[in-house]
């Protein structure tokens, strides 16, 4: 059974940073998109960061670039997401999720589409403070 599983939320003031982790298991994590989704209250659930882990090249959706940076370790089947000077807007639950098709690029590409995944985390809250 395909599990990913995200650690790493919390509470943080505006400028802060924090790093979220998602370690994937059962899963064929070669060559496939991995994305980081989030979600606030009463808003859709956005995409602001993908790498394929194929190649290492990553995505951002603008208003996290420069501020969020994704990367891996393939050793450990895990993804990254590090945020530096946070803003209360960021604030939201994280999911991280694998794409279903493996060697589909174009999953990387924002924005982000749900469909694209069929494999998600239970997800972490980040709390950003003013």
């Amino acid at each position: 059974q395909v599990q990913l599983v995200e650690s790493g939320g919390g509470s943080v003031q505006a400028g802060g940073s924090l790093r979220l982790s998602c370690a994937a298991s059962d899963y064929t994590y070669s060559s496939r998109c991995m994305g980081w989704f989030r979600q606030a209250p009463g808003k859709e659930r956005e995409g602001v960061a993908s790498i394929y882990t194929g190649s290492s090249s990553t995505f951002y959706v603008d208003s996290v670039k420069g501020r969020f940076t994704i990367s891996q370790d393939n050793t450990k089947n895990t993804v990254y997401l590090q945020m530096n000077s946070l803003k209360p807007e960021d604030t939201a639950m994280y999911y991280c999720a694998g794409a279903s098709d493996a060697h589909f690029v174009p999953a990387c590409l924002h924005p982000l589409s749900r469909a694209d995944f069929g494999y998600w985390g239970q997800g972490t809250q980040v709390t950003v403070s003013s």
